[in-house]
């Protein structure tokens, strides 16, 4: 498919930017990209959104046209299209990454000048990072945000909450995820697989340690 990700490319323009995945290598899933909007490279690692596509196997669907912003802070239009193999497996996708920030400048000015009041809603932010370690990160710290509080600082129930959040967005189904989670929380190995157990356990999700 590498020719299909060359020609969108070039036939969108240097605001294009088109990555093919193979999710079976979540560390190292980008195996060709053209265009330079998200900073990809061959070889670099899966998104949060990979993660969630992941996360929702069979019932994985495309996903078309939705905003997101890069942590540089560029506004992006993409899709993500499922790759399927010959039984229905999920086991890439094909993404689409178009840079609408000067679009969205000259939307917000036009708005203010017609006088229309009230601001879109704000586009969540994706860690595009070549790094499977720095996107996971990512989504840890995000989590703790939201939840405004260290983890000794949270009660047992917001503990399962923080797991439960992140093994719905994919983030377990990345080799040793676990150990770096645990990490990146300040607590132990055992205590990681213990609140990802409980988590999967609310959700009646069985726990699958080779994903994990």
């Amino acid at each position: 498919m590498t020719p299909v990700v060359d020609g969108i490319a070039a036939t969108l323009g240097p605001l294009c930017e088109v990555v093919l995945h193979d999710y079976r290598r979540p560390e190292a899933s980008v195996v060709a990209v053209a265009g330079s909007v998200t900073g990809r490279t061959v070889g670099g690692a899966m998104s949060e959104i990979g993660m969630r596509v992941l996360a929702r196997g069979a019932e994985a669907a495309d996903d078309l046209n939705y905003l997101t912003r890069t942590r540089g802070g560029r506004l992006v239009k993409s899709s993500t299209m499922v790759l399927r193999d010959s039984a229905g497996a999920v086991f890439g996708a094909l993404c689409l990454n178009l840079d609408v920030t000067a679009v969205g400048q000259v939307h917000s000015l036009l708005g203010t000048l017609a006088g229309l009041d009230g601001a879109p809603a704000e586009p969540p932010t994706t860690t595009f990072g070549n790094d499977i370690d720095s996107v996971v990160d990512a989504l840890v710290d995000a989590h703790q945000v939201r939840q405004r509080g260290s983890w000794a600082e949270l009660d047992r129930a917001e503990r399962v909450e923080l797991f439960r959040g992140l093994d719905a967005r994919g983030v377990f189904a990345v080799r040793r995820a676990v150990e770096q989670v645990a990490a990146r929380l300040g607590i132990s190995r055992a205590s990681a697989y213990h609140y990802l157990s409980l988590a999967r356990a609310a959700t009646g999700t069985t726990p699958d340690g080779g994903s994990a």
